[in-house]
């Protein structure tokens, strides 16, 4: 059974809003974890912790595997 164009139309307006509200979801949820990163750096930063020594050491350790 063929749907008109209206339906078709329809169900295409109906997928971007939903996408649209997922991707509206999705970035106030990164926004989230990147707060709890910031916050997470700033007590390592606090506790005498060289964050961008580490991060060069990890990308070293990744390199070599």
């Amino acid at each position: 059974m063929a749907e008109s164009k209206e339906e078709e139309i329809g169900f295409h307006k109906g997928s971007l809003s939903t996408l649209a509200k997922e991707q509206q979801e999705l970035a106030r949820i990164l926004q989230i974890v990147q707060q709890l990163m910031q916050m997470h750096m700033n007590s390592l930063k606090e506790l005498g912790v060289d964050i961008e020594k580490e991060s060069k050491s990890l990308d070293e350790q990744i390199e070599t595997k």
